[in-house]
């Protein structure tokens, strides 16, 4: 057994040699020269970057590895604005990372990432990636279209550069001397303004169809225009975003809506024929003036929130956007003699399932939206006894919120409780007292009663009863 086992450990051996040998006999790309910002030509300081940040950089650089800021904290940082984070690009790989941090995790199956963390404050550090053009066989794997499934494989710095999405995402930006090395010409393109694709645009929307969506987050957030070629895929390719799993596309869509630039990020979307690709169910409703409005007024008060610092949640716009699918659905099943309550049911579970075939929505969130929803029935016509049980609920304000923009929106059936209640919560007790005593008291229904079942009587009973007038009446 020992002999066989040393026979197969050697040719194991042949193959990882005559593997190496094949990966060497590759031909290296071309690269043009790389632009160095020294730092006296540029604006990118030190005290720009989150400590935790440059403790990565500089453990890194002394132990001996290449260490550069690189992507949105870069970018941001340079346009004067607050990045959201810092990435850090090594030639360290992420076994070595993890064995220079003790707070280090590493994550990622299709590309290993290290995460460096600093309580809630999170570093992530990637490995310089290789070109996918020139990598093993056994190294990527692509589906027909073209969407790169597997490439684990480890580069050098200009290789890196290259492979990322857009040219202002790849610049560099050094901890040995605190220059900016540019590959892809990024730093004409941010100083214009310009949102420009590096590689063929097809090709890479194929590679990776989320590019889409992060071409028009990016122009949105940025006020950038997107370049021509970069542009036109756009307008034809969402049936791409097919590919991508629900469960990313719901992490892109809070980038997409919750980031401040909602109300602009959707008209692009729109304009660009994407949003279609999230939303299905929505995109047939757009042309409504009314749920237009609502949509709209919507993100305008979540871009405010962000603004403001305040807590937002996916939940809400989801909530909105579903909303007329949800209506028409519960008309639909009532038409056909269901009856309300479990119509509201059936629609609400239909509208959710079918939404999270493209966008996986967590329970979490989906729990919200059911109760946004189910409180518009007692929002629009409360009970005396439930006023108080309603407003100290815990959804209660954005579930009112909901009821507010319905009736900004135009429908009139619901503006005059949206007022009633805007003016009870700011009203003391004695107020909300005559405020509920004034509201319409509901009707009553009469029930119809079963007919009884005969009884059995003697005889003697039964002619006396025939005798009564009133009882035989």
């Amino acid at each position: 057994m020992n002999g066989i086992s040393r026979y197969v450990g050697f040719l194991q051996k042949i193959q990882s040699f005559l593997k190496a040998k094949r990966k060497k006999q590759k031909p290296a790309m071309d690269y043009p020269p790389a632009d160095v910002v020294p730092r006296a030509k540029h604006e990118l300081s030190r005290k720009h970057i989150s400590r935790h940040a440059l403790n990565v950089l500089y453990r890194l650089h002394e132990n001996g590895f290449e260490a550069y800021l690189v992507g949105g904290g870069v970018r941001d940082t340079l346009l004067e604005l607050k990045p959201k984070d810092f990435d850090v690009a090594t030639n360290a790989s992420p076994e070595q990372v993890y064995q220079l941090f003790r707070n280090c995790r590493l994550i990622g199956r299709r590309f290993r990432l290290a995460h460096v963390f600093f309580g809630k404050d999170i570093i992530e550090v990637a490995t310089f990636r290789a070109n996918s053009q020139l990598m093993d066989d056994d190294d990527v794997q692509q589906t027909h279209t073209g969407l790169i499934m597997r490439d684990n494989s480890y580069g050098t710095l200009v290789e890196d550069a290259w492979r990322r999405d857009f040219t202002v995402n790849a610049l560099y930006y050094s901890i040995d001397d605190f220059s900016i090395v540019d590959h892809v010409n990024g730093m004409p393109d941010l100083k214009h303004k310009i949102l420009r694709m590096i590689g063929e645009p097809l090709t890479r929307y194929r590679e990776d169809p989320v590019r889409m969506l992060r071409a028009v987050r990016l122009a949105s957030k940025l006020g950038f225009t997107i370049e021509e070629e970069t542009k036109k895929p756009l307008y034809h390719q969402s049936d791409l975003l097919k590919q991508v799993p629900p469960a990313r596309l719901f992490e892109e869509v809070v980038k997409l809506f919750l980031s401040g630039h909602a109300r602009i990020t959707f008209e692009q979307l729109v304009h660009y024929q994407l949003f279609g690709a999230l939303f299905p169910a929505t995109v047939t409703y757009l042309s409504n003036p009314q749920v237009h409005k609502l949509i709209l007024l919507a993100l305008r008060n979540t871009d405010k929130r962000v603004s403001e610092e305040k807590p937002v949640t996916p939940a809400f716009l989801l909530a909105i956007f579903l909303w007329p699918a949800y209506l028409d659905e519960k008309a639909r099943l009532q038409a056909q003699e269901m009856i309300p309550a479990q119509a509201h049911h059936e629609a609400l579970a239909t509208v959710l399932k079918k939404q999270s075939a493209c966008i996986a929505i967590p329970r979490r969130f989906a729990d919200v939206i059911r109760t946004i929803w189910e409180l518009q029935i007692p929002l629009q016509a409360p009970k005396r006894r439930q006023i108080f049980h309603l407003i100290t609920h815990q959804r209660f304000r954005a579930a009112y919120d909901f009821l507010e923009l319905r009736a900004q929106a135009g429908e009139t059936s619901v503006q005059s409780m949206a007022q009633w209640w805007n003016d009870f919560q700011v009203a003391d007790d004695p107020l909300r007292n005559q405020m509920i005593a004034q509201l319409t008291a509901p009707k009553k229904t009469t029930r119809r009663r079963r007919p009884s079942k005969p009884k059995t009587t003697s005889v003697t009973e039964a002619s006396t009863s025939s005798l009564n007038p009133d009882e035989s009446s």
